[in-house]
């Protein structure tokens, strides 16, 4: 389980993206498009075009996390 500090933002990033892209496709994505520090503690989630996968990038304080879940069925 991940806890979160208090103020942390989740931010679900609108549109689809490129989900061969790892840690600096989506960082390089986070800091120009949005133009948020990557390191802020907030999470980015990046959603797949068939929409059965999603990324979770974020930074815990001690390094910058990569999460991936996919769908298998429904």
């Amino acid at each position: 389980m991940i806890n979160l500090p208090s103020g942390t933002r989740i931010w679900l990033v609108a549109g689809v993206t490129d989900m061969r892209k790892s840690f600096n496709g989506l960082g390089e994505r986070v800091q120009h498009a949005f133009e948020e520090n990557l390191f802020s503690g907030h999470l980015f989630i990046f959603r797949g075009r068939r929409g059965d996968m999603v990324k979770i990038l974020w930074a815990d304080g001690y390094g910058l996390c990569l999460f991936t879940k996919r769908l298998e069925e429904g």
